[in-house]
């Protein structure tokens, strides 16, 4: 039965998704959008770093994760629609979300290291050993588990269905329960935020919360209104410049549309107390994309064909898959000691690095991801403060 057929889709919302496909911006418009998508992630940032004070930290990043994920929620969208209507696009859709993933990981976490190390080396010109996690974010280190785990079966059997994006939603759900199990930080650190936050707290009741959501909703708006023409004219850029159309969609789009959340991540990584809040933002948002950004995929896809359809992963598309996952699988492992240091920020970015380089060593490079990824768990059975984020998690549980 094509239930899908019972939903129609709206004119307006065919409509964007025409314009999205269609409209062709100039490389000149890089111009004006650069500059707005880097206003509206420091206002994101700004409410989030207030909103740490009234709600869970871990909650706050995880509202910035979803707003600054938006473009690549967009992007992805699009893909997923005209994957919809020929299906031969499939791998785009594939290479869209396993780059990002694959860059948040292996770009995004080395850089917040490199960050930190850079402005702690300028400030007190000593070398940054490692960056030491709040005990509450292991929150953020266990909830990757479920949808990693998961994501093996949905490897295995190579297709992801509706079903799977309804599980991979529950996970999310579950994430953001738990997440509100969380206090907010202790009223002496406002001291340690920056300058503009700092301002917000000290306000009323009433002006803070109000200023708070203002920041949220004006950075969400200036970035949904932004993302679009932003997007368009760096793939403006790069079709001038030659690249190809899967090198984009695997790699120049997603860090595009990752870009907001990089800005608000290297802005708190400047410090070393702020640092550790930079790497949950980048957790935050791999947990938003193995989650609601795959769980949209098989929507939107059987939107677009009319009724539920299943998505079938190709050999090269399941390797794809399974790099993404083995990296993932590495990064959860290397934090999962509740710290992070310059040769785990060196070695995610080496590999990431390499499988850049040389495309075709997806499977090699894989098994050195799972193979040093068994390597800590091993080490983690001895040494239990290795895997001190899944001691510390029931504990932060039972106490709230």
């Amino acid at each position: 039965m094509k239930l899908f057929s019972l939903f129609k889709i709206p004119g307006g919302l065919k409509l964007l998704l025409s314009q999205m496909v269609q409209t062709t911006a100039s490389p000149l418009s890089a111009f004006w959008t650069f500059p707005c998508v880097l206003f509206s992630a420091l206002l994101i940032a700004w409410a989030a770093e207030a909103a740490q004070f009234l709600i869970s930290q871990g909650m706050a990043l995880a509202i910035l994760a979803w707003v600054q994920t938006l473009p690549e929620f967009a992007v992805e969208a699009v893909i997923a629609w005209e994957a919809g209507k020929d299906p031969s696009r499939i791998h785009l859709m594939t290479a869209n979300f396993t780059g990002a993933l694959r860059l948040l990981t292996g770009l995004g976490w080395p850089m917040i290291y490199a960050t930190a190390a850079f402005f702690h080396r300028k400030r007190s010109g000593q070398p940054l050993r490692q960056i030491v996690l709040d005990d509450e974010h292991c929150v953020e280190v266990v909830s990757l588990c479920p949808p990693l785990a998961y994501f093996f079966f949905i490897w295995w059997k190579a297709s992801l269905t509706l079903v799977d994006g309804i599980v991979l939603f529950l996970f999310y759900a579950l994430y953001l329960v738990v997440l509100n199990k969380i206090p907010p930080q202790e009223a002496e650190k406002i001291e340690d935020v920056e300058a503009i936050p700092r301002w917000i707290l000290r306000q009323s009741k009433v002006l803070r919360t109000t200023v708070i959501s203002s920041l949220f909703l004006a950075g969400a708006l200036i970035l949904y209104l932004v993302a679009h023409p932003f997007l368009e004219s760096m793939l403006a850029l790069a079709l001038g410049m030659g690249v190809s159309t899967f090198i984009f969609v695997q790699w120049v789009a997603p860090f595009l549309s990752e870009f907001p959340e990089k800005i608000s991540a290297f802005y708190w990584a400047r410090k070393v107390d702020s640092a550790p809040m930079a790497v949950m933002n980048m957790v935050s948002s791999n947990i938003n994309q193995w989650t609601l950004l795959v769980a949209m995929l098989p929507v939107v896809y059987s939107m677009s064909q009319g009724h539920l359809s299943t998505i079938y992963f190709s050999p090269d598309q399941r390797a794809e898959i399974l790099l993404t996952i083995a990296q993932s699988v590495l990064g959860m492992l290397l934090l999962a000691n509740m710290s992070y240091n310059w040769i785990e920020a060196s070695g995610l970015f080496l590999l990431w690095f390499i499988q850049f380089i040389f495309p075709h060593t997806h499977y090699p490079i894989s098994f050195v991801y799972f193979g040093w990824a068994a390597w800590r768990l091993a080490i983690g059975f001895s040494r239990p403060d290795q895997l001190r984020a899944f001691v510390l998690f029931p504990q932060l549980m039972k106490r709230k």
